[in-house]
């Protein structure tokens, strides 16, 4: 039996078409095919402007600083989220404050949020983690009143939606990934969207050491290579092009462990509200006993990951509140063998092999 890894994507021979043609048209570093792909994503997303840069950290970075936050500046994350979001917010020289999560899901709790606000406080990041709206509409207006600046990490929530529009359209700011373990990957990359053309114009000099003509340099403002290539934009223009069954596919297998979970006691599938346009880019359990369910699984050759760690854990972030909601995530939470690639009947076998596991406890 080969083994089940717990992620797959594909890349193919139109990916490999697509770069060839770039090399042929020496279009190598960041230019038109880059320019091509950040037009698609943003007519994609009814947006006004798209951005691509290195990664989705990188993405989080210049929203950051594109806003002006620096040292001195408070910025509130939620305690579930990759540490990219919290790393960015210290590469500003700013402080995270950490949010407590929702009892029923891994989303910020804006009523503990609330409780955090100080002078120093200056934006807030909702995280849509595995495609699910962090509450948009009640963050907006939260932020609002307190004069914040919104900066979504929709990282994992490529194309996935609420009410209003897409998710990381409905900030100032909104932050994708393009890695490996994403809807579309490019292997590397991501990718920032926003409506305000002024944040829009400081975002495209920032990526480029603050530079608008490279020929012709004058530095006005302050800046990095953030830039990403033609390359690999070669690539997400072919992944843009097989967007739609992506989703389908996401979505089928989603469905598949809905119905073959719905009724087990030691395994638990955190929902997701596929009816509402949000995609659940992932499968996210919570186990009774985590290393159990792990263990059997791997006895099974399939490889299934625990969630990460709630970022209080994390020494350099200096966490000072309690936070007793994230807990139960971080002690019980395990992803399942998903991804656009993955065969539908390895999502069989482990829902049998979960079956199997139920019986026996």
């Amino acid at each position: 039996m080969n083994a089940i890894r717990w992620w797959r994507t594909k890349l193919g021979d139109n990916e490999g078409q697509r770069i060839v043609a770039s090399i042929e048209q020496e279009c190598l570093s960041q230019g038109a095919v880059t320019a091509e792909l950040e037009r698609q994503v943003a007519a994609s997303m009814n947006v006004s402007y798209a951005v691509a840069t290195t990664s989705g950290s990188m993405a989080l970075l210049m929203a950051l600083l594109s806003l002006g936050i620096g040292p001195g500046d408070e910025v509130i994350v939620p305690n579930r989220t990759f540490i990219a979001t919290a790393h960015a917010v210290l590469l500003c020289g700013a402080t995270v404050v950490l949010a407590d999560t929702r009892q029923d899901l891994p989303l910020i709790d804006l009523e503990q949020a609330e409780q955090l606000i100080t002078k120093r406080t200056k934006a807030i990041m909702p995280v849509h983690l595995c495609g699910r709206d962090a509450g948009m509409a009640e963050i907006r207006q939260f932020a609002k009143e307190r004069g914040l600046f919104v900066v979504e990490d929709a990282c994992q929530a490529m194309f996935s939606r609420n009410g209003d529009g897409f998710l990381g359209t409905q900030g100032d700011i909104g932050c994708f990934s393009l890695g490996v373990t994403k809807l579309l990957t490019t292997g590397q990359g991501g990718l920032l969207v926003t409506n305000d053309e002024a944040l829009y114009q400081r975002l495209k000099l920032l990526r480029i050491h603050g530079v608008k003509d490279t020929f012709e340099a004058a530095y006005g403002q302050f800046g990095f290579n953030f830039r990403f290539n033609d390359i690999l934009a070669s690539i997400g223009l072919e992944q843009m092009a097989h967007r739609a069954e992506k989703v389908e596919r996401v979505r089928a297998i989603y469905d598949r462990y809905r119905e073959g979970l719905q009724d087990l006691e030691p395994v638990r599938l955190l929902p997701v509200r596929e009816t509402e346009g949000e995609i659940p880019l992932y499968i996210e359990v919570l186990c009774q006993d985590r290393e159990q369910v792990r263990r059997y699984l791997a006895e099974q050759q399939i490889e299934s990951r625990p969630f990460l760690p709630n970022l209080h854990l994390s020494p350099h972030l200096h966490a000072q509140g309690k936070y007793p909601k994230s807990q139960r995530f971080h002690e019980q939470g395990l992803f399942l063998p998903s991804g656009p690639a993955q065969p539908m009947e390895n999502i069989d076998q482990v829902i049998a092999c979960l079956r199997a596991y139920a019986k026996s406890c």
